[in-house]
């Protein structure tokens, strides 16, 4: 059921198994395109190209993606041979001793990694302006807007051309945010489908989890197969798949009900481009044969934004621990965060967490009525460069304020806070020609109905011939 996509990392690894292309060369391709672009777009940072010279040298492993190029995040996935600023200046070029066991898993694919994609620092907020970059990241569709965050460089240089598919996580639409304001796929799993290990348990109290934006469902859905499954020592993990993602995909979903919400999820008004959006996926999946009904999540959705708000900035703060010489070189948003989190106790960081479990329960009551949500990704377009500046000194307010984050983006975290399974489908683009994700998620533990779900889309509304201005990729 799968759509042909000359430019997904499926396609560039089986030219590579053909002989039509080598490892080498398409290493020379995707850093020609960074040299190309990435002076525009401030996507690409920390090359390590003698590191994948030796990789190619030593030999790949021969797994689905052998020879295809290749970005991380510049936050998590640790790795001893990428240093890593983690988008904040105390933490410039730090060097790991291990490797995280998700970083471990995307080798074993046969990628050729290359460098890391810029990120906000402490992965804090809708867009990717860090410092420590010298500037922002910017939208190959307009680059006077953003491409997101916090995966911001990775969705940038995917939707550029420059890799096909990158790395990226998702602790609050941080997967999602950016493939929709850069018209790719995006999909967080459900919590604690792909490890966290050997550094942590768990990230922000179970809402953070890896993922990945690509160019075509197929490519997300076999390095997701490959990375699923909890590391040695984890303290929960999700319940067992029916099928594998590639499985999934390879055949169309049941049919769904399926809950179109075109408001947010407490009755506010989105932006009408995004409201158009809304309506015409629906009327896509109608003509799919799925049954689309009215839909808008009984739950305390406010009540989870401010718990989130707690859980995060407590993360910050736990981030900027032995940063104590260096705290005034991070940015105001971060300063803010720690700040704010001083005067959470012990006993309302608890409670925050069981608010959130709270609205696990309520969201999987509201599934009850339907098998898949749809809403849109965003409230808005993707927002002007600076709207969400991490110079700012109001956490809370740059949050859940008004014009905050969470009016901006009011439909991701709701799925970081339950577990289950989301994602961002470039379905829409505006009459200024800028993407407009659509967001489908479905109950915890069903990520192979929705994703089946997402590549029946691509397959009746295709979106990989869609190229933005900025775009250094081969025809």
């Amino acid at each position: 059921m799968t759509t042909n996509n000359p430019d997904d990392a499926t396609s560039l690894a089986q030219l590579i198994a053909s002989g039509a292309a080598s490892p080498s060369e398409l290493l020379d391709d995707a850093l020609a395109r960074v040299k190309a672009v990435n002076p525009a777009l401030n996507a690409v940072v920390l090359l390590q190209e003698d590191v994948a010279r030796r990789a190619i040298q030593v030999g790949l492993p021969d797994g689905p993606f052998k020879g295809v190029p290749f970005l991380i995040k510049d936050l998590g996935a640790e790795a001893v041979d990428f240093p890593s600023h983690s988008g904040s200046i105390p933490l410039r070029d730090t060097r790991y001793t291990y490797d995280a066991e998700i970083y471990r898993r995307m080798r074993a694919t046969g990628v050729v990694t290359f460098g890391r994609t810029t990120s906000p620092e402490g992965g804090i907020g809708p867009v990717t302006e860090a410092a420590v970059y010298g500037g922002p990241t910017r939208n190959p569709w307009d680059v006077s807007r953003t491409s997101g965050g916090s995966s911001g460089g990775a969705g940038a240089a995917v939707a550029a051309g420059i890799v096909p598919l990158a790395h990226g996580s998702d602790g609050g639409g941080s997967v999602r945010i950016p493939a929709s304001s850069s018209g790719l796929f995006g999909f967080k799993a459900t919590r604690a489908r792909l490890p966290d290990g050997p550094a942590a348990g768990e990230g922000w109290a179970g809402m953070a989890i890896d993922g990945f934006l690509s160019r075509s469902v197929r490519d997300n859905a076999t390095m997701m197969d490959a990375c699923a499954g909890p590391d040695a020592g984890a303290p929960y993990a999700a319940p067992a798949m029916e099928m594998s993602y590639s499985a999934a995909i390879a055949r169309p979903p049941r049919r769904l009900r399926i809950g179109i919400c075109d408001t947010t999820f407490t009755g506010a008004a989105i932006h009408p481009d995004c409201k158009a959006a809304v309506t015409e996926t629906a009327k896509l999946l109608e003509s799919l044969g799925h049954t689309v009904v009215p839909a808008c999540p009984k739950a305390d959705h406010n009540g989870m934004m401010r718990a989130w708000t707690k859980i995060v900035a407590c993360g910050t703060a736990l981030s900027a621990r032995g940063l104590q010489d260096r705290q005034n070189d991070l940015q105001g948003v971060s300063k803010s965060a720690i700040r704010y989190a001083q005067d959470i106790s012990g006993a309302d960081y608890l409670k925050a967490v069981g608010d959130i479990h709270s609205y696990g329960r309520q969201m999987a009551a509201a599934f009850e009525d339907y098998d898949i949500l749809l809403s849109a990704t965003l409230a808005e377009p993707p927002a002007k460069v600076g709207r969400f500046t991490h110079e700012r000194d109001d956490y809370e307010a740059y949050r859940i304020g008004e014009g905050g984050v969470f009016s901006y983006s009011p439909f991701c975290a709701a799925f970081n806070a339950s577990g289950q399974p989301a994602a961002s489908v470039p379905l829409h683009w505006n009459d200024e020609g800028l993407p407009i994700g659509i967001h489908l998620a479905a109950p915890f533990g069903e990520d192979a109905t929705l994703i089946a779900l997402c590549a029946e889309c691509e397959q009746a509304q295709p979106w990989a011939m869609r190229k933005p201005p900025v775009w250094c990729g081969k025809p």
